[in-house]
């Protein structure tokens, strides 16, 4: 049975391959992008397998409305991506409010919007799945991206608790983390701070050792997506490249020695327990 997609942030990256990946297949898909031009080309190849509508997810009252129009034009909603998103490069210190919230605003609060927009029709209809793009910076951090690893946290947090919230009613729920892949994540996408002199050393040094980074080939992302949203059983998290497989276990190694090495200090801070 074909599934009916609602796909955040369409037009270009991981959202466009999701896209090509379902439609290719025979699925339908409300795909939905700030300008609907960049939608024209798969308008026209695949006709009305797919409703492009226009959205900033920001909008909470959009978000709201292309999702019901999505549900209207199709009759229900099977997976629902919350792929929207950017980076935002800085140190902490550099990063002015406005960029740290319009940075929550598009990665946390947009994909808030969508989920609470979709929970009402996946509740009704007791199915569905949903989809939070999340990032390998979800649960571990670089430096330079503290704004952003802040709104994917955030995010990993809210999907966390929704899953266990939702299970009951027959309602999937999916982050996926990916790491670097060959898209325009870091390019014109990206928002940057003005940088202070004082982190020129640390930049050079990143710089250096993303020189020879391996980045995933993105038009691998959609038919790996599509093997999460068929399993009878998907994780609540999963990887997308080995940067995760290769980082994350040693990551973790670390912080469940440090918890340990401060057993003691927990213990003291426990007090006497009544």
């Amino acid at each position: 049975m074909s599934k009916v997609w609602f796909i955040t942030g369409s037009s270009r990256g991981f959202g466009r391959e999701f896209a090509l990946a379902a439609l290719e297949r025979g699925d339908q898909v409300a795909a939905t992008a700030r300008n609907t031009d960049s939608l024209k080309d798969l308008v026209a190849a695949h006709g009305e397998a797919i409703l492009a509508l226009p959205l900033d997810v920001t909008d909470k009252t959009a978000a709201a409305e292309a999702v019901q129009r999505a549900h209207a034009h199709f009759g229900r909603l099977d997976v629902v991506v919350n792929n929207a998103g950017y980076g935002l490069f800085g140190a902490v210190e550099e990063l002015t409010e406005r960029q740290v919230r319009d940075q929550m605003e598009t990665n946390f609060f947009g994909a808030l919007w969508v989920t609470q927009a979709a929970l009402p029709l996946l509740r009704e209809q007791g199915s569905g799945h949903i989809v939070q793009i999340s990032t390998i910076g979800g649960v571990t951090t670089y430096p330079s991206l503290g704004g952003y690893h802040a709104s994917k946290w955030a995010l990993e947090g809210l999907t966390e608790s929704l899953a266990k919230e939702v299970a009951a009613f027959g309602i999937k729920v999916t982050l996926v983390e990916p790491g670097g892949f060959a898209t325009d994540w870091a390019g014109t996408s990206a928002s940057f701070a003005e940088q202070l002199p004082a982190y020129d050393g640390l930049r050079a040094a990143l710089a250096e050792g993303w020189r020879d980074a391996k980045l995933g080939d993105p038009t691998a992302v959609g038919p790996a997506l599509l093997k999460i949203v068929d399993a009878d059983t998907p994780p609540l998290r999963v990887f997308f490249g080995t940067d995760g497989l290769d980082m994350l276990p040693h990551v973790y190694a670390e912080r469940l020695k440090t918890w340990q090495d401060w057993a003691h200090v927990s213990t003291l801070a426990q007090g006497n327990p009544t």
